[in-house]
């Protein structure tokens, strides 16, 4: 089985640290892995299940490794460990505490075919209120043969008695160059005309600040060019050449999610500006550049509250286009008056 660690270089300290833990038998019952969109947590979380699970672990000279032979490798390979859950957001984009019950439920039950059993929470900042109290009971009492591996998004809150209670790792963004690395050599797989090309590649590294796997799902789908239009309309609107309806379209279509996100890469772009720093996405530099110097830095904190703010409504289902609109609205009010549109 490959090597964590030789795969994504930059996820060697954190693989380390368990093959340390594991080796002292210090193995913690819980850990929170926390980490940028698309850095690798979950890719991380999977290859500890591996080790966690693996009859007859490997030592390739810095640690153990899983076999990737035997069966409880199989299994995992498969898909089909009966010992192994993923628990992540359905269909609310939120943990329900049903799921958390099933979770709580499993990790006392006895492992069916390995020595342990694991459950990886995907998400763990997309837990509500209810569903996170539901899994403090599971994690004030520990079970012996049970590993929970809680995943969270830099930025995105977990409660703090949920953090108290477990080994907080984080997991790096890699360096330009391990980014770059990665990406070509999983878009080289990629074959026909659908091979992105460079100037894609390096849109993408950009835009997913370096975050290998988000770069690689934007150079092969429709995020770039959807933002592209979004980011024309947005200067187009702080220009005062379109309504805001007509700019909320092209960030409807982008879907909640990605328009939160490219909005809050925007304010903490501007939040750098207005402290000396550089801008994350260069192509929007410039306009970022204008607002950082007309305005006090607590507007670009100001504006990452409202990005906030519409992501917890989001679980309410809130219609993108009008959450959209309120914060390009919110965004034209940093322009100086006498270059808005009369």
């Amino acid at each position: 089985m490959t090597d964590i660690a030789l795969e994504m270089p930059w996820l060697q300290k954190p693989w380390q640290t368990i093959q340390n833990r594991l080796a002292e038998g210090r193995l913690p019952h819980a850990l929170l892995v926390t980490g940028e969109c698309g850095v690798g947590k979950r890719a991380w979380a999977d290859a500890v299940s591996g080790l966690l699970l693996c009859a007859s672990p490997l030592n390739n000279g810095s640690g153990a490794i899983a076999c990737g032979q035997c069966r409880q490798c199989q299994l995992l390979a498969a898909s089909s460990h009966p010992d192994v859950r993923v628990f992540s957001p359905e269909k609310s984009r939120m943990i329900r505490i049903e799921q958390i019950r099933s979770l709580s439920t499993f990790a006392v039950s006895s492992p069916q075919v390995a020595g342990r059993k694991i459950a990886v929470v995907d998400r763990a900042d997309q837990l509500n209120i209810n569903s996170a109290n539901a899994l403090l009971k599971t994690l004030e009492e520990p079970v012996a043969d049970f590993v929970l591996i809680l995943l969270q998004e830099s930025g995105r809150p977990v409660l703090p008695t949920i953090r108290s209670r477990c080994q907080v790792l984080s997991i790096p963004v890699p360096s330009a160059e391990q980014a770059d690395q990665w990406l070509a050599g999983k878009l080289a797989e990629i074959e026909g005309e659908k091979q992105p090309t460079a100037e894609l590649m390096a849109k993408s590294l950009m835009l997913a600040g370096n975050a290998p796997r988000l770069a690689l799902e934007y150079a092969t789908g429709e995020f770039p060019a959807l933002r592209d239009e979004a980011f024309d309309k947005f200067r187009q609107f702080m220009r005062g050449q379109v309504a805001v309806a007509e700019a909320a379209k092209a960030f409807k279509a982008l879907g909640l999610e990605d328009l939160l996100w490219l909005f809050e890469g925007w304010a903490a772009d501007l939040a750098r500006l207005s402290a000396g720093g550089k801008a994350n996405d260069h192509e929007a530099g410039e306009m970022l550049g204008f607002l950082a110097t007309n305005n006090p830095a607590w507007r670009a904190h100001e504006l990452l509250d409202l990005v906030r703010e519409a992501r917890s409504a989001g679980v309410y289902n809130v219609n993108p286009e009008l959450e959209a609109t309120r914060l390009l609205i919110a965004w034209r009010g940093l322009m100086p008056r006498k270059r808005r549109a009369s």
